[in-house]
């Protein structure tokens, strides 16, 4: 398994890190612009190998395509991150370039491989690079939705005043601070809804909370986060690798699943060794389907920009 991550970013070195020490690739490429850079942090990690007992190769290189070919996964983090203030679909008229010429260039040098989109704005780079490459809609993944679920059982289990291992439950709709989902109704404790244990009003704030869980590590950061998002992309990367089957909220290409069609948004789809193996369709009840229409109008909006 031959994993290229472009861009050795904060994002993208934490997914290699994160990818290496899981230790089921034989090898993970950091690829960036940047002379120097990529080698750089691919040294590092290397460095740590016998410290964290990985046998994974980690290479660096700047802009060489050719050093990615034959890859599996590629992992697109490239592009401007957010800043304070900013929204994700701020930065489109940057990063669409960006992704549709990685997006090229990947397949150019790895024509099976699998892309997973990370850059902002995540549904609309995950769209363009559908269309930028014409692959089958199982190869294209957005990986907003599997962030958003680990901030949003993050605010539960901090409600809850339980572990998080304790909690379940799902964010779908746009990669957005007002697009996102967080499905409270069918969240659980151990299989016993949320609903049970925390009023209206302590819901309220966990939706709130996990819609702007991005902006508000960017104010405190002064930039975008980069643990949870690289550790939800290892994660995806191993569901691929390993073949594990396990269902992640993710951005996938719907031809008229959930009444959707011509848009890539966040819905919960089983990941294995063919990328998206099923887009699975849970019932939602009026509320739901009226926010994740209003959701998926937003990211129509912003592909209309490109």
């Amino acid at each position: 398994m031959k994993v290229t991550v472009v861009g050795a970013g904060a994002v993208g070195a934490s997914c290699a890190e994160y990818i290496a020490i899981k230790d089921f690739a034989s090898e993970v490429v950091l690829i960036d612009i940047k002379e120097g850079f990529a080698e750089g942090k691919a040294m590092d990690l290397m460095q740590t190998a016998s410290l964290n007992s990985f046998d994974t190769k980690i290479t660096g290189t700047t802009n060489d395509y050719s050093k990615t070919a034959d890859s599996d996964v590629a992992v697109i983090t490239s592009g401007i991150p957010r800043k304070p203030g900013m929204t994700r679909e701020e930065l489109i008229s940057t990063n669409a370039g960006i992704v549709k010429s990685v997006a090229e260039n990947l397949i150019k040098h790895s024509p099976n491989v699998i892309i997973i989109v990370v850059s902002n704005p995540m549904d609309t780079m995950t769209y363009l690079a559908h269309k930028a490459t014409g692959l089958p809609k199982n190869r294209i993944i957005g990986m907003g939705g599997a962030l958003d679920s680990a901030r949003f059982k993050y605010r539960l289990a901090e409600a809850l005043g339980c572990p998080q291992s304790d909690v379940d439950g799902m964010v779908i709709g746009g990669h957005s601070d007002t697009g996102m989902i967080p499905l409270t109704r069918l969240a659980t404790r151990n299989s016993v809804p949320v609903t049970e244990f925390l009023s209206d009003d302590q819901l309220t704030y966990v939706r709130e909370e996990t819609k702007v869980g991005g902006a508000t590590l960017t104010k405190l950061l002064g930039t975008s986060a980069w643990y949870a998002p690289g550790a939800a992309v290892s994660a995806m990367v191993q569901a691929i690798a390993c073949d594990t089957k396990k269902m992640f909220p993710c951005s996938c290409l719907l031809e008229g699943e959930y009444g959707l069609s011509d848009i890539s948004i966040g819905v919960p789809a089983i990941i294995g060794a063919n990328g998206i193996e099923k887009i699975v369709e849970i019932e939602l009840d009026d509320a739901e389907k009226a926010k994740l229409t209003e959701s998926a109008d937003a990211v129509k909006k912003t592909n209309g920009l490109l």
